[in-house]
């Protein structure tokens, strides 16, 4: 039979592969044995792509461990497998089928690595689109579609964002019946990443995990964004992929004594917004962890991606775009909760007004760009002189610190350092004013006693600093 002449009949891409199950039960390496002319233009998308031939190593064209898994799981198990995976760009739909070949039939096939050896095939169909197919997801088992109903359920059905994500987690653990398993959410616009397990979100946790790499959060998640080598995951019974493409993590996983692992990504739109692993599973339900997790890292990445955007929207309503301080919104929404009691009550409250000296004759002779440089010099002396304080920029050059439950002495000490962090600088100075009260006190009081205060400092300012020109008056006293 013309195997050749067969496969070019087929209009997807299609493939003939072949390996080797040695005596021991191993398996050799996959050989290309014959490619369709769609499948052939796609090896060549590989720009170090060799010239094909007949029984040419498979990994000559490209690494996809997930690919060879299916390869090697439908010829060695004699059994017809699906799979439908986020890879390389594309939503690809797979088929695999195992091929009886006669001897012979490939004659320019590699000899058998073995004298004892098995030689066996897999037909291979595959087709590539940009768009997910909602219908190519749903073609799963009962098993995994009743999985991914239970954990849809759990995505939706708790408003807050961690707690759907932790309960998703102990669903996805009993999927992957391992010894742990945890989202790993990774914000790009904002280099945010945050880790979560079955008991909640850890910030702790991601910190030392990626310390004992030596990588911050965000750098980790762009090393396993590598070490995918745009696949959909990794889904290893060993580590040595890991320690060939990313030793620093090999070694971190062989420190706590992980034997293998899944690492998932997660994507919405072709952008990574996560990472699902589980360590030390049963490698007994790798085909049923696979089709759950190429269905429900969809719906999760969609999830995601929606609680990212709210967040984002949310920080536009409340921090300073130019200063990355927390703006008049926040201030207002949190007087408004400090005069209510929504949130809590505090035994001592500080605060500080801090107007920044001298900003209209920087605009006026630099421009507003200079201006701008000097607010966000400015800013940076705050966050330094008042830190685990809440910092608001309440309008152009003028900034609110709130400092609960803080000794009086301590406030003076932060405003004794705003100070001398600006007398350092040649173009930064603050009228600071402040106030300290404890026990039952009025936030609107404490604010406006500070505020009469900076402006008297700022009266002494400009008095000793005439040619500076006054953005305004004091207040009516």
């Amino acid at each position: 039979m013309n195997y050749q002449e067969w496969i070019d009949k087929i209009a997807d891409l299609a493939g003939i592969y072949s390996f080797d199950i040695l005596p021991d039960g191993s398996f050799s390496e996959i050989y290309v044995m014959a490619l369709n002319k769609r499948n052939s233009v796609t090896m060549a998308m590989n720009p170090n792509a060799p010239k094909f031939y007949p029984g040419i190593p498979w990994r000559a064209f490209f690494t996809d461990l997930n690919f060879e898994n299916y390869i090697y799981n439908s010829a060695s198990k004699n059994e017809m497998l699906y799979s439908y995976a986020n890879a390389h760009g594309f939503w690809v739909k797979g088929f695999y089928l195992p091929l009886t070949v006669e001897t012979g039939e490939f004659s320019d096939a590699p000899p058998v690595s073995h004298e004892n050896a098995r030689r066996v095939y897999c037909l291979y169909v595959g087709t590539l689109t940009p768009q997910m197919d909602a219908n190519a997801m749903a073609q799963h088992s009962l098993e995994v579609t009743s999985a991914v109903m239970n954990i849809s359920i759990k995505l939706h059905e708790k408003q807050d964002f961690v707690q759907s994500m932790t309960e998703t987690v102990k669903e996805l653990g009993k999927v992957c019946a391992a010894e742990k398993v945890a989202l790993y959410t990774v914000d790009k616009s904002r280099g945010y990443c945050c880790f979560i397990d079955e008991s909640g979100e850890h910030p702790d946790m991601l910190e030392n995990l990626c310390m004992q790499m030596d990588r911050t959060p965000y750098e980790t998640a762009a090393h396993w964004e590598e070490d995918l080598d745009d696949s959909d995951c990794l889904m290893l019974n060993d580590l040595s992929v890991i320690a060939e493409r990313d030793p620093v993590w090999y070694k971190s996983l062989c420190e706590h004594n992980v034997k293998n692992i899944v690492l998932y990504a997660i994507r919405f739109n072709q952008n990574i917004v996560g990472f699902i692993w589980a360590l030390n599973y049963d490698i007994s339900k790798l085909t049923q962890i696979k089709e759950t997790l190429e269905f429900t890292s969809f719906l999760i990445g969609a999830v995601i991606a929606n609680h990212h955007m709210i967040s984002r929207l949310e920080i536009m309503s409340t921090v300073d775009d130019l200063t990355k301080l927390l703006n008049r919104n926040a201030f207002n929404e949190r007087i408004e909760q400090l005069t209510s009691g929504s949130n809590g009550s505090h035994s001592s409250m500080g605060v500080a007004y801090a107007d920044l000296n001298g900003l209209k004759t920087v605009n006026d002779e630099g421009g507003h760009e200079a201006g701008d440089k000097l607010l966000s010099r400015a800013s940076a002396l705050l966050k330094l002189a008042f830190v685990d304080c809440e910092i608001y920029r309440i309008g152009g050059d003028e900034f609110v610190v709130l400092c609960p439950d803080i000794k009086e002495a301590e406030l003076t000490d932060m405003i004794s350092q705003l100070r001398s962090l600006a007398d350092s600088t040649h173009d930064v100075s603050f009228a600071v004013g402040s106030s300290w009260y404890s026990g039952s006190y009025d936030i609107n009081k404490a604010l406006q006693t500070a505020d009469e205060r900076m402006y008297q400092d700022k009266d002494k300012y400009y008095a000793e600093h005439p040619e500076k020109e006054r953005r305004g008056v004091s207040p009516v006293k």
